[in-house]
């Protein structure tokens, strides 16, 4: 894959994200995306942007933006519920490990919820994603105080949620969350959609959700469509759809030891 800016080569903000991210980076030159991608051999193109990164392949681009978690912090201001937080728990100075960061929607809402005293680590497996989604954070623009607020308290690190989990104190956060990659693409979601080419679609393992309720002090919590198999494949019995029917949510209680 080849990163291309408009702009003067050696930006330090430019070449940390190529780093992170495993790209190289090639000049723009004025060229099309089509014609870097030829002349470069490259499957997708990242162009460095002044609000972010900007990822063009297979037709589609990725990029971060707030989108509906943002409008889901919305309506909790106005006092209105949200599935995901219900399944959770979620109180004010929680500590949540989000295992599929993905595009951080739902980091964004538990980073509103849990506040200045609590604390959101998430996990993404792609260097890719976890670049764009954190340089995106950072450059941003300057929205409502609450929404940039709740942004910067993301904390996000590229690594397997599993080597993760395993490498952590026991109960040493309060909620553990999953939202893998559904094996059955909801179509009118097409937020999601450039991100399927780039997310893991290994289907979350007995040994990941184990290794989450030793972790967790409170809940482990997975995210799937509603009726999925793998809630049954996992052991999970405690199930609470979400406001459009089509989004559940699976709740393991931790057992007090």
């Amino acid at each position: 894959m080849t990163e291309t800016r408009k702009g003067i080569p050696g930006d330090p903000e430019l070449m940390q994200f190529a780093a992170e991210s495993g790209v190289s980076y090639t000049p723009r030159r004025d060229r099309s995306i089509t014609r870097i991608m030829a002349e470069e051999g490259a499957a997708g193109v990242i162009i460095w942007k002044q609000e972010g990164p900007v990822l063009y392949q297979g037709g589609e681009r990725f990029f971060y933006h707030p989108s509906m978690g943002k409008n889901r912090v919305s309506r909790i201001r106005k006092g209105q519920s949200d599935p995901m937080i219900e399944a959770m728990g979620l109180r004010k100075g929680w500590e949540v490990l989000d295992c599929t960061l993905g595009l951080g929607a739902d980091a964004l809402v538990v980073s509103f919820v849990v506040g200045d005293e609590g604390r959101v680590l998430g996990v993404e497996s792609s260097p890719i994603t976890a670049a764009v989604v954190r340089w995106g954070i950072k450059k941003y623009p300057r929205g409502p105080v609450w929404l940039k607020a709740a942004m910067d308290r993301i904390e996000i690190i590229c690594a397997d949620h599993l080597e993760v989990l395993k490498e952590l104190p026991a109960r040493s956060f309060d909620i553990v969350y999953f939202d893998p990659m559904f094996r059955h693409p909801i179509n009118s979601s097409q937020a999601i959609s450039p991100l399927r080419q780039l997310a893991n679609h290994r289907p979350l393992s007995e040994e990941a959700i184990a290794e989450a309720l030793r972790v967790s002090r409170s809940r482990v919590v997975v995210k799937e469509r509603a009726g999925s198999t793998e809630f049954e494949r996992l052991g999970i019995q405690q199930v609470l759809t979400g406001e459009h029917r089509d989004i559940a949510y699976g709740i393991i209680e931790v057992r007090p030891s």
